[in-house]
């Protein structure tokens, strides 16, 4: 399997598949294929796999797309503005965690399942930091990014705080928990939202530049009344 990654406003990923290579995506997550890819729809994993995905705000299906011939090409894209990250998981032999709707497409011998937090209250009431998928096994796996990728390497202790919308995944070395804001000046007023996402290395961290929900809140806003 090759990949390429194309364009700069809204990429893609193109992968290159010999016969009987094979890529999953999300439902609708391809965007164009060559002759000589056929399509697969199920409920990967199985029936519980499948029912945890509808927490994340997946889609309870998956889509194999597979190479009947060799150099058969099938691409994936990002659904705003943004970017596209390849993660080779033998370099995360211990996993990878994931924010909701961060996951592209990957390589059928990755696996991903949701996780939850250690601290069920603090990711009930942290919003869109309750609930994390976790990547595993060998492979390529692609992440989509919206704005600009920011990528950092924490060292031991090291604390980020980041808005949960602007989170895109982490190792799992990388220990992770809701924290509240701070004084009730900052809660009513900031228009930072109740909760930041605190994460302690050591370990690599993706963040994205664009909260999209908060993006989508503000074109909402300007949206006609009637």
């Amino acid at each position: 399997m090759n990949y390429e990654l194309i364009g700069k406003t809204v990429p893609a990923v193109e992968v290159t598949l010999n016969k009987g290579e094979s890529m999953y995506s999300q439902k609708g997550g391809m965007a164009w294929q060559t002759e000589g890819i056929t399509m697969k729809t199920n409920a990967r994993g199985g029936v519980m796999k499948s029912l945890g995905r509808m927490f994340t705000g997946e889609s309870i299906f998956m889509n194999t797309f597979t190479a009947e011939k060799d150099g058969a090409k099938v691409a994936f894209a990002t659904t705003v503005p943004g970017d596209v990250i390849g993660i080779n998981m033998e370099k995360h032999p211990n996993g990878f965690m994931l924010q909701k709707h961060a996951f592209l497409c990957a390589q059928p011998s990755v696996d991903i399942k949701v996780a939850f937090t250690k601290r069920f209250s603090a990711g009930f009431f942290g919003g869109e930091g309750f609930i994390l998928q976790k990547a595993q096994g060998n492979g390529m796996l692609f992440l989509e990014v919206d704005g600009d990728p920011v990528i950092r390497k924490l060292a031991p202790g090291e604390v980020l705080k980041v808005d949960t919308g602007n989170v895109v995944g982490f190792e799992s070395s990388v220990s992770y928990e809701i924290e509240m804001v701070k004084g009730l000046g900052n809660i009513f007023l900031g228009g930072e939202g109740l909760f930041l996402t605190k994460l302690t290395g050591p370990g690599k961290v993706i963040i994205q530049s664009q909260n999209f929900g908060d993006f989508a809140g503000r074109i909402l806003g300007l949206m006609p009344k009637k």
